[in-house]
């Protein structure tokens, strides 16, 4: 009899596994919630050392918060939860890949391009003038929540249309506006703030809803700075700063 049997399943379960604790260290990096987590782990480990040496008192103290702490875990991360399953969702979205959409609007890369360049030409003229933009532009995920905060606009994409919704004096300029389907579906949109901290201090709620957004779902965001007129680009929770409208063009077709 051996001591210690590993089948290839145990393998599978491993990676797995290991995979699974990656992405969820990747979802609440810089967060509150991983002190929370830590916090967690150090309680289970006293747990199973209060076992390991029967306490029984204490052990059954701990037992009773161990049966209410799947609850616990769900009230405590609830926002980190949702969160997971809607890039879940958004990831392997099986409607939107089968869907007749898909069937009949072929995106290629030049097609793509085509609709991308009235954006970077409006982030170009509004960079001139300081002024604040904040464009989401949706992947796999149609973005419906957070239309529905706007005022819908289903218009084609020009570089006119985005700089006079971001004109100082417009109502809509301070929202985001949202792209899909190649129409910019709505403006003046509530996105969610992120709580990264590891976002430097100086940046502004534009460009935390912008990474806010790209946290929680697929789409990609681009942010003009209204104090220093430069161009972020926001994709999978991440920020690139000072991009150049020729940067911006790459970023755009390669994500």
């Amino acid at each position: 009899m051996t001591f210690l049997e590993i089948r290839l399943i145990d393998l599978v379960d491993i990676v797995l596994v290991a995979y699974l604790m990656f992405r969820i260290y990747k979802l609440i990096k810089g967060t509150v919630a991983l002190n929370i987590l830590i916090g967690i782990f150090a309680f289970v480990l006293l747990w199973l050392l209060i076992k390991a040496f029967n306490m029984e008192l204490s052990a059954s103290i701990m037992d009773n918060f161990v049966n209410v702490g799947v609850l616990a875990f769900i009230v405590v991360f609830q926002q980190e939860i949702r969160r997971f399953l809607i890039l879940l969702g958004s990831k392997y979205n099986l409607s939107s890949k089968f869907s007749l959409d898909k069937v009949f609007m072929n995106e290629s890369k030049g097609m793509m391009d085509i609709y991308n360049i009235p954006v970077v030409r409006a982030c170009e003229n509004l960079t001139k003038t300081k002024t604040g933009a904040l464009i989401v532009i949706s992947k796999n995920s149609e973005l419906i929540d957070y239309v529905q905060t706007g005022e819908l606009i289903n218009g084609v994409i020009s570089t006119q249309l985005l700089e006079n919704i971001f004109f100082k004096n417009s109502p809509l300029h301070d929202g985001a506006v949202i792209i899909t389907r190649n129409k910019i579906k709505a403006a003046g949109c509530i996105l969610p703030v992120s709580q990264n901290r590891n976002l430097p201090k100086k940046v502004g709620l534009r460009h935390r809803a912008a990474m806010g957004i790209t946290e929680a779902t697929d789409a990609m965001a681009i942010v003009v700075s209204e104090e220093t007129g430069r161009i972020s680009f926001f994709s999978k929770g991440q920020m690139e700063m000072g991009v150049s409208p020729d940067e911006l063009k790459e970023l755009l077709l390669n994500n």
